[in-house]
């Protein structure tokens, strides 16, 4: 029943609901740890994975036709490729957090998370505007 009612596209949302919210707490890690020495930020590399996603990677994707096969990497929301980003030369501590990076980075997300989230209620709207006939429920 859900298969009908919810499309790959709505699947595909609600994955990067999960993926932005994993951004935000890896993000909020990052500036918890700003000042602690050799901590190594990390981030989420949306670009790929959604590169991946829509087939414009470089990479063969495999198809999971089955729950117990092995997702590739980064496909599984629960356990996202993560990139760690390796320190400056002149970080003395060698600390890679970069603060106003991380704001920047805290912002986009929580900005996409925002747009993903306001066109899921949207599409639900609609479901239930047909299955309500036209009235408003």
């Amino acid at each position: 029943m859900s298969a009908f009612l919810f499309d790959r596209l709505h699947n595909g949302l609600g994955r990067v609901l999960d993926l932005r919210q994993a951004q935000h707490g890896i993000t909020a890690s990052n500036i918890a740890h700003a000042s602690t020495p050799g901590y190594r930020a990390r981030y989420i590399p949306f670009d790929q994975i959604l590169a991946r996603a829509v087939g414009k990677g470089s990479q063969l994707e495999l198809s999971r036709t089955d729950r117990r096969h092995v997702l590739s990497p980064g496909a599984d929301p629960e356990n996202p490729e993560v990139v760690e980003i390796d320190p400056p030369p002149w970080a003395a501590d060698q600390n890679s957090v970069d603060p106003e990076r991380e704001a920047v980075r805290m912002t986009e997300n929580s900005l996409m998370y925002d747009a993903v989230s306001t066109g899921l209620s949207r599409r639900i709207a609609m479901l239930r505007y047909a299955a309500s006939d036209g009235r408003q429920a």
